[in-house]
């Protein structure tokens, strides 16, 4: 439950933050594009540790992020769900903005200038016209944000250590039940892990499929 709730609030998170970030890209020729879709796909190729000790470093309590907020009277977000909710947003930011980027990109802009010349403002044109037609991407981006997410475990290692029913999350489980040879509970979390990430491609698939005619 613990690696479903990450999932979950992580993929919302995504969409929230990833969306105009994927519909600028998609759509800017600012200087700054290539500096940012570089950021954006980092995760894509740094190792998890690097990633997941930066984040430590930021997180903890001598960090910029978690020193402040412990001098605010708050606690540091390393070892916890809300750092380990930081640290799948970055980690799995490429699988929801890339799918997200090209979707709007394939949009192109003759149907956005067609809904502008009926009077549909900017928001109309990005929730009535731009969002139907890349509703491939948001599927895709949904779909891989969340696999992505569950089967995280250098990132959320670093970040969360392995404290059960705070930040013990399923690939963590699967790794100290190998450690201690005792491969009946690894091979169902395993299993279950195989199956879930099967179902989800398959979504993707059918869903590709479902609004081909409709998405761009």
């Amino acid at each position: 439950m613990l690696t479903l709730q990450l999932a979950a609030t992580t993929v919302v998170i995504l969409l929230v933050l990833g969306t105009p970030l994927a519909w600028w890209l998609a759509h800017s020729r600012s200087r700054w594009r290539t500096l940012v879709e570089a950021t954006v796909a980092l995760p894509l190729v740094l190792p998890p540790t690097v990633l997941g000790f930066y984040l430590l470093l930021l997180l903890g309590p001598n960090g910029p992020v978690g020193g402040a907020l412990v001098a605010m009277g708050g606690a540091p977000l390393a070892f916890t769900f809300a750092g380990l909710v930081v640290g799948s947003v970055v980690y799995s930011l490429p699988f929801v903005v890339q799918p997200l980027q090209n979707s709007f990109a394939a949009v192109g802009h003759g149907p956005l200038e067609a809904a502008a010349t009926l009077g549909a403002g900017r928001r109309d044109r990005f929730f009535t016209v731009a969002v139907p037609l890349a509703a491939r991407g948001f599927i895709s981006a949904v779909t891989l944000g969340f696999a992505h997410t569950v089967g995280e475990f250098g990132v959320v290692l670093m970040i969360g250590g392995n404290i059960p029913g705070r930040t013990q999350v399923v690939s963590i489980a699967i790794y100290d039940h190998v450690e201690a040879l005792d491969y009946g509970h690894a091979h169902v979390l395993s299993a279950m892990l195989l199956v879930l990430a099967f179902l989800l491609l398959c979504a993707v698939y059918w869903g590709n499929r479902r609004f081909r005619g409709v998405g761009a």
